[in-house]
């Protein structure tokens, strides 16, 4: 039986290639699947929103640029800040607010269907996509 994801699955894909067909910021991609997850590219600047995945939790890869993340756990707020080519995981329930000051690309891995403005969240301002992600 053959899957809307065949045809997706049976060619390489470019990040490189793939962040350069879109421009919006905060607004992620879907590149690929695996079993049941996306994994998601986009460009981000600026400040997202504070907001908590409640059952899942969110792989990111810094893959241009650097990313910073401002956690808030039971031991008080911290931040994260990953350098290109660092990956880090923020664990479900963790409220986090991602930011990059100077631009950055990521690549998330999360469950499809996953909102980019979690299952709780700040007011969504203008810059942010609320989305399950766009298809390339």
């Amino acid at each position: 039986m053959s899957n809307e994801n065949d045809t997706e699955s049976s060619a390489p894909i470019a990040l490189a290639q793939a962040l350069t067909s879109f421009d919006a910021l905060w607004s992620p991609r879907i590149v690929t699947r695996v079993n049941d997850y996306d994994v998601r590219i986009a460009k981000v600047e600026g400040d997202h929103i504070w907001h908590v995945h409640e059952h899942t939790d969110e792989f990111f890869l810094v893959l241009d640029g650097e990313l910073s993340i401002a956690l808030r756990e039971p031991a008080g707020e911290r931040s994260v800040t990953l350098p290109t080519g660092s990956v880090f995981t923020v664990p479900r329930g963790t409220e986090h607010k991602p930011s990059a000051p100077d631009g950055a690309s990521i690549l998330m891995f999360e469950p499809s269907g996953t909102l980019s403005v979690g299952d709780r969240h700040d007011d969504v301002p203008g810059h942010v996509d609320a989305t399950t992600g766009h298809a390339l």
